[in-house]
């Protein structure tokens, strides 16, 4: 026999809204490794570390229920996670992170840029996702806590420290509701300069087949299943010679949004900036920091909507100068070339531009601690 509608709706169960926690610290249980990476393997790791493939000794975590709330937080040998078949990450996807990373200033300390940023952003991503919250200190102190222990696996020259937040439900069941339980981690991988050479342009496809959110979704939410969502039109890219994907609106198909896992800027000849608004796309950290700086430098920036047709059009008159993304792994990406169904087009001649480049060199000096840091992005961990 069939299931009627109010049958189903009847047997479903309540949903449940993971209650927030009381905010404030967690004490941090050090249990440092006990068999660490001998110095001779790790300093021959850290000669070329490349990106996301080298992780250091440690992780820290923290665990979540209804009845003990954020507990149990430790430092401790990176290790595996058992799971049961059944844990609910694998099958409903709640399931956040984040991205920042720790830079070692020429006197040998360390700095974290904005770690507070990404706490909030992470907060935000878990209520979003109906998961319990993290208190933003825990967050800060696992961070701290992981870059303390493993400030040896920290590279030399232009390399830095990746931190990998995250967070995952735990619980074991097989039922459409949020999570009881979770598991928050932090992860760390020691990585190289991301351009080799200095940054050089890419090319972007135009995704028109492919939406990568709509309004009322998770797109402003930093989860796994938005960059899953985004391989397929990665992979178009790729088979265009592109090096990344841009991605339209999810409704009218005309308004830039995002790349795949980036922000994009426009420059305009009268030395004004746009970036497209928030809402549908993620609120990078980079991004906020770019408006910052380029307004310190008396520079107009607008956070408007901006369709394909005017880049097009733009880029073909002059008006359009420069075009760059931006994000925590690259910092900016300048964009020589835009490829479509449409056909392509140049920017500035194809070639990295002086606005990119010099927003670029003052966050990285902020961040390495070269250049005074106006907004107190900077928070030293030793």
């Amino acid at each position: 026999m069939g299931v009627s509608l109010e049958q189903a709706r009847s047997d479903r169960p309540a949903p449940e809204i993971a209650p927030v926690p009381t905010a404030g610290r967690v004490k941090f249980e050090i249990r440092p490794a006990t068999n660490p990476t001998p110095e001779k393997e790790r300093t021959a790791r850290l000669v070329d570390p490349g990106f996301g493939r080298i992780f250091t000794d440690h992780m820290a975590m923290v665990r979540y229920n209804h009845a003990e709330g954020w507990h149990g937080a430790r430092v401790e040998s990176r290790a595996n996670f058992p799971l049961d078949p059944a844990t609910a990450v694998l099958h409903y996807a709640q399931e956040i992170f984040e991205g920042l990373k720790a830079y070692k200033r020429d006197d040998g300390g360390m700095n974290l840029f904005r770690p507070d940023a990404n706490a909030r952003r992470f907060h935000n991503s878990a209520e979003r996702m109906a998961m319990a919250p993290l208190p933003e200190p825990v967050f800060i102190e696992a961070v701290e806590q992981l870059v303390r222990i493993d400030r040896a696996w920290m590279p030399g020259g232009d390399g830095s420290l990746y931190l990998r937040p995250f967070m995952i439900a735990s619980e074991v069941f097989l039922g459409v509701k949020p999570s009881a339980e979770y598991i928050f981690a932090v992860i760390a991988s020691p990585v190289g300069s991301y351009f080799k050479g200095g940054p050089a342009p890419v090319s972007i496809w135009v995704s028109e087949n492919y939406t990568r959110a709509a309004i009322g979704g998770t797109g402003a939410v930093k989860c796994g299943g938005n960059y899953a969502a985004s391989l397929r039109a990665q992979a178009e890219a790729i088979d265009h010679g592109c090096d990344q994907v841009v991605f339209l609106d999810a409704v009218e198909r005309r308004y830039v949004e995002e790349l795949g896992g980036m922000n994009v800027f426009f420059v305009f000849d009268d030395g004004s900036l746009l970036t497209p608004p928030l809402g549908t796309i993620l609120p990078g950290i980079t991004r906020d920091s770019i408006i910052a700086l380029a307004k310190d430098s008396g520079a107009r920036v607008r956070e408007e909507a901006y369709t394909i047709d005017q880049w097009r059009a733009d880029a073909a008159s002059g008006k359009l100068k420069e075009a760059f993304a931006c994000g925590t792994a690259a910092v900016i990406s300048p964009i020589g070339k835009v490829c479509s169904a449409s056909g392509d087009f140049l920017i500035g001649g194809g070639a990295a531009g002086p606005v990119a480049m010099g927003l670029r060199k003052k966050l990285v000096d902020i961040q390495y601690g070269r250049a005074a840091d106006p907004h107190n992005w900077i928070k030293k961990v030793l």
